[in-house]
């Protein structure tokens, strides 16, 4: 791919996701109507449904080779990540405050070649805040330079996790014994309920680490985001192996650099041990 065809790419995407915050931003009062999908942390609007609707109808027009991975039309299996250009799309990421008017919501585009993430669009409208990176070419928000931060000490480090999971039975314990140790680790623990603008945070170096991981969560509430924060400096591991992210298994540690993130991991897999050593 040469760059004058990234930057085609990235130039009709952007347009797509401009012209796609006008809906959001005629429906900003009042509660919305909604559905559950997986649960109650897990929620659909008409309007979920409608921008990913514009987004993907322009983008199989102007690219009818390419494939598509976004949220609200894939069924219960997500499709194979390939070496094909593969569009990854969120149309709101942040549901829960969408339907609230709590304006930390975003429209989420990707775009992945051979399985590496080439073109990343995180935008909240309803703040203003556009989130770009393009591989190999750095982050910006409202295209000016960003960077991850340079703290080293999780002591000193401000850490984000969604305390939404809570309410899923099998990790109920689990994320109440992480938040108690984040709470005695960190320098402050928050909460935004919006995976992929909470991880451009990182990349803004706004805060230092973000956990997120559950059945709500999945491919394109990390695939855009994760370019963003590794072109500002950062990096997004997989909480498990401590290896490079799996897309399609977002098991999701972000944060500003490795030693942040395998202090956030250590302290996490040891909460984890806790659990299951009360369990036995």
């Amino acid at each position: 791919m040469t760059s004058h065809e990234l930057d085609a790419y990235y130039g009709f995407a952007l347009k797509l996701v401009q012209d796609a915050a006008e809906v959001l931003k005629k429906v900003t009062s009042g509660m919305k109507a909604f559905n559950e999908k997986l649960g109650a942390w897990d929620l659909v609007t008409e309007h979920d449904k409608r921008i990913e609707d514009i987004i993907i109808g322009r983008l199989k027009r102007e690219y009818p080779k390419h494939k598509f991975i976004a949220e609200e039309s894939v069924g219960p299996q997500l499709p194979e990540l390939t070496d094909d250009p593969t569009w990854i799309i969120d149309p709101i990421d942040g549901t829960m405050n969408f339907i609230h008017n709590f304006p930390h919501i975003c429209i989420v585009v990707g775009l992945s070649i051979r399985k590496e993430m080439v073109i990343g669009i995180v935008y909240n409208p309803m703040l203003e805040q556009l989130f770009t990176a393009k591989k190999g070419q750095g982050a910006f928000l409202n295209g000016q330079p960003i960077k991850a931060s340079k703290i080293q000490d999780i002591s000193k480090a401000l850490v984000c996790m969604e305390p939404a999971f809570m309410k899923i039975d099998y990790l109920k314990d689990y994320m109440l014994e992480r938040f108690q140790a984040l709470i005695e680790n960190a320098h402050g623990l928050r909460a935004l309920g919006v995976a992929a603008l909470t991880l451009c945070y990182v990349a803004l170096g706004a805060i230092e680490a973000y956990h997120i991981e559950g059945p709500a969560i999945s491919t394109w509430d990390i695939a855009a985001a994760s370019l963003i924060i590794t072109e500002a400096g950062g990096v997004v591991i997989d909480r498990v192996t401590g290896e490079k992210v799996n897309l399609m298994n977002p098991r999701a540690i972000g944060a500003c650099n490795e030693k942040i993130a395998i202090q956030l991991r250590n302290i996490i897999r040891e909460a984890d041990r806790r659990v299951d050593s009360r369990k036995k």
